[in-house]
């Protein structure tokens, strides 16, 4: 980290925006000052703690958090200051002068305010993204995405999308394909929220085929071929190493179980 541009980690056991904010604000107060934040939703445990600060201290970042609990506020600040990081607890020192001014204990209960409302307007808000920035029609949406997932056609990318999507995500997808140059955002984005989808070539070539049937189409269509399959998953394979993200080989998987080792990645800290 430099002087010139902090990088400041939002640690929440809820979204985060709250904190967000907060560090917006209070870099908004510093002319030619580019901050860089990295929002870490949902933090419940110390072992989620341990590896967001190890990133955090090659970064030399500063931590702003929003933890309701107090074993982990507690911790956070023990951690952080064997490591030399500096800590910023939003929350914790009004929650305690409250608990003093009343005279009663807190519920220290995460993500307590408006959780129903805002699971459902944060769902509904992923939902349309995801069909918005679906199929790489609009490649801005990378740029504003919780999640990009890339492959080529038929690795599940959609279904993925619209199923991250009802879990509050947003997600954009983008298909690789040999002769379409990726869009620029791609390489400008976080490898840490790209994911790279890949699938069996037999299988790919059994489902494409499949997919002609049920369009009245000819099997024998280049899109099918073995060899073309072959040619778009090199690609597709090049652009993920020149990327660096995550590649998960969806072949044997259910859109549930690809689902879930994305999302373990985002909530803890993976991004």
């Amino acid at each position: 980290m430099t002087e010139q541009n902090p990088i400041l980690y939002v640690i929440s056991d809820a979204l985060g925006e709250t904190a967000e904010f907060v560090g917006k604000a209070a870099a908004a107060q510093f002319n030619g000052v580019k901050i860089s934040i990295r929002r870490i939703s949902y933090v419940l445990n110390e072992s989620q703690i341990d590896e967001i600060l190890e990133e955090a201290a090659k970064e030399e970042a500063i931590l702003a958090y929003t933890l309701v609990l107090t074993n982990l506020r507690i911790y956070i600040e023990k951690r952080a200051k064997e490591m030399n990081l500096v800590t910023i607890d939003i929350l914790g020192p009004l929650i305690d002068a409250l608990a003093k001014k009343t005279n009663m204990q807190p519920k220290n209960t995460p993500n307590i305010l408006h959780r129903l409302d805002e699971q459902y307007f944060r769902k509904v808000e992923a939902v349309e993204f995801a069909v918005k920035y679906d199929d790489g029609k609009d490649p801005r949406g990378i740029l504003y995405a919780d999640v990009v997932l890339i492959g080529v056609s038929r690795t599940s990318k959609t279904p993925l999308s619209m199923y991250l999507a009802h879990k509050g995500i947003k997600t954009a997808n983008i298909p690789l394909v040999p002769e379409v140059k990726p869009p620029r955002e791609l390489f400008e984005v976080s490898p840490k929220k790209v994911f790279g989808l890949t699938l069996d070539p037999e299988k790919l070539n059994e489902i494409r085929r499949e997919r002609l049937k049920t369009l009245g189409l000819g099997v024998s269509a280049d899109y099918a071929s073995l060899n073309r399959i072959m040619e778009e998953i090199e690609y597709a394979d090049k652009i993920m190493k020149q990327i660096g993200c995550l590649v998960i080989d969806t072949t044997s998987k259910a859109v549930e179980e690809t689902a879930s080792i994305i999302m373990k990645k985002i909530y803890q800290g993976g991004r």
